[in-house]
């Protein structure tokens, strides 16, 4: 049971500081509402993981190759819409003041919801899974459910934790010279619109060529 935590809890921490749209997104957020209004967005993987996995292990090996092609044009399109809010943000320097501004009511679901379609949307989740933490997870659980259950454990313990760490750390500094504040919505911005580009230009060539 031990091997099984220990390689979801590596596994975990590596995806938490590994740069990608998710982190991108996370950085906006401390940006615009800071870090404890961002916070919550770190649960957005326990809200699109499990049809995530579900997919995976059941029928993503028998779709099409269009299928995943689809998948990263919508979330390319999405991470643009995630980048244009992100540049509003930081030309209208709407950086909060944490100290003083509380989260407004309903806020959180928001940006659980907000981050959970972003990682639905994106590859990058479903190729892990199928390439990576499925194979391991199937076979500690065809040997014992604990098994499965225990690196399932490991893997979002270290996962959330890790995110977690990266929204306090980044709203920290924030917080202790505003001008990073402002920087990081930048950041957010340009890593978001990178990101999208780079899955739009994929999606549409995989798709150009099957067709």
């Amino acid at each position: 049971m031990l091997t099984y935590l220990l390689q979801g809890f590596v596994l975990g921490g590596t995806a938490s500081i590994q740069p990608g749209p998710f982190q991108a997104f996370l950085l906006s957020l401390v940006a615009r509402y800071g870090w404890r209004r961002a916070m919550p967005a770190v649960l957005a993987p326990l809200v699109s993981d499990p049809p995530i996995v579900a997919i995976v292990l059941l029928v993503l090996t028998r779709l099409p190759e269009q299928f995943l092609a689809a998948l990263r044009v919508a979330g390319g399109l999405f991470l643009l819409f995630l980048a244009w809010g992100a540049w509003r943000a930081f030309r209208a320097e709407s950086w909060s003041d944490e100290a003083t501004d509380a989260p407004p009511p309903g806020s959180a679901i928001r940006a659980i919801l907000k981050a959970s379609l972003m990682n639905a949307l994106s590859p990058g989740p479903y190729l892990f899974w199928a390439t990576i933490s499925g194979p391991i997870l199937i076979a500690g659980w065809r040997a014992s459910p604990s098994l499965g259950l225990s690196f399932l454990l490991g893997f979002y313990v270290a996962l959330i934790g890790g995110m977690a760490l990266f929204v306090l750390v980044a709203g920290l500094t924030g917080r202790i010279d505003p001008r990073l504040n402002r920087g990081l919505g930048l950041v957010s911005a340009v890593a978001l619109f990178a990101f999208a580009l780079y899955q739009l230009t994929t999606g549409l060539r995989a798709l150009i060529q099957i067709f």
